[in-house]
């Protein structure tokens, strides 16, 4: 039935994919909607009255905008929470769940280098991601036509496209722990752990000025950096697909040396 590691593993995730997409679309449906009501609102009196950290963290002076409201209530932390979780539980499980399932070793088995296994896992894990990416861009865009919050199509796009990526950065790690560990709690317990410790840099950056520096170490500065609903794409953003690119680089030789579970 299937010709390829890669489209058995997109048909094992596809109800997976469709319930994530399904509650993206939700999400992003329903905030949308309460915006012409919330822009009916004295927003510059409402706004003055939240603490200066919340205003720094996430940007709440520009939610006078719609794109600047969706970037604030969904774009800051929501929606990249709902794409780690997405991506860091599929790399986990690509390569140890089913080690750990026994079916892994039937495969290594197969007349398949562990190197274009890893490759074809970690494309699959690639595609899922920008399947829910495409999900939220279109429709961020179609939301705001709706409600009328005026966000274009590029700006949709560019903020799509980074949620993309963070969730891209992290799974390909989680993938990386995953095959170089063949424990999937361990791999998913990991990146959790560096993920928090990425969005605890940054919060702490951005209300500690002689911390501001390090912020452009944390994903979640480099995806937000620029809204991430925005007219354009800051470099900066790319670091998060070159470090997911690098994670895997250093696991191939690892998983091509290491023993399989049994």
């Amino acid at each position: 039935m299937f010709r390829s590691v890669f489209s058995k593993t997109l048909w094992d995730q596809r109800h997976g994919l469709a319930g994530w997409s399904i509650g993206t679309a939700l999400t992003v449906v329903v905030m949308a909607a309460i915006w012409p009501s919330f822009s009916e609102m004295d927003l510059n009196s409402m706004l003055s009255q939240y603490p200066e950290a919340m205003k720094k963290i996430f940007n709440v002076t520009s939610m006078t905008t719609g794109t600047g409201y969706m970037n604030a209530e969904l774009f800051s932390l929501m929606l990249p929470a709902i794409f780690l979780v997405f991506a860091v539980a599929r790399g986990a499980r690509l390569i140890a769940g089913e080690e750990e399932d026994g079916t892994l070793e039937l495969l290594a088995t197969m007349p398949l280098s562990r190197r274009l296994l890893l490759m074809e896992k970690s494309a699959a894990l690639t595609l899922s991601v920008a399947m829910l990416a495409i999900v939220l861009f279109a429709f961020t865009w179609l939301a705001s036509f709706v409600f009328g919050l005026g966000i274009s199509g590029v700006a949709a796009f560019n903020g799509a496209l980074a949620m993309f990526l963070i969730g891209l950065e992290f799974g390909l790690v989680a993938l990386c722990l995953s095959a170089g560990t063949g424990r999937r709690g361990l791999a998913t317990g990991i990146t959790a752990g560096i993920a928090g410790a990425s969005y605890l840099l940054y919060l702490t950056a951005q209300l500690i000025d002689s911390l501001r520096p390090l912020r452009i170490l944390s994903p979640f500065y480099q995806a937000t950096t620029a809204g991430p609903i925005g007219p354009s794409v800051p470099p900066i953003m790319w670091l998060m697909l070159a470090v997911g690119i690098l994670a895997l680089a250093a696991s191939v030789p690892i998983f091509e040396r290491r023993d399989l579970a049994t």
